[in-house]
């Protein structure tokens, strides 16, 4: 699972598979937490993460929805999604 960004500590993934499950979304870790994110609706769909960090990572994912919409194309395609510039 490559990582397409990662700021304040917080790294960002998505998987690259064809077989990957709808609703498009991504992996966002920070230290001990995990959490999967709706791109399309920009919220946290499972697991737990940190109130601020949350805030960050959906901020994030609402500044830069149309490149994660495109990386979630070519990583259901299997091909290695872009980098998507961190949050500053």
């Amino acid at each position: 699972m490559p990582t397409i960004s990662m700021f304040y500590g917080i790294i960002i993934r998505m998987y690259c598979s064809p077989n990957e499950h709808n609703p498009p979304h991504f992996h966002a870790y920070y230290q001990g937490y995990k959490a999967v994110i709706d791109i399309n609706l920009c919220t946290l769909k499972e697991g737990k993460m940190p109130s601020k960090q949350k805030k960050l990572i959906l901020a994030w994912a609402e500044l830069h929805k149309d490149e994660l919409l495109a990386d979630w194309e070519l990583a259901s395609n299997g091909e290695l999604p872009f980098n998507i510039t961190p949050l500053r």
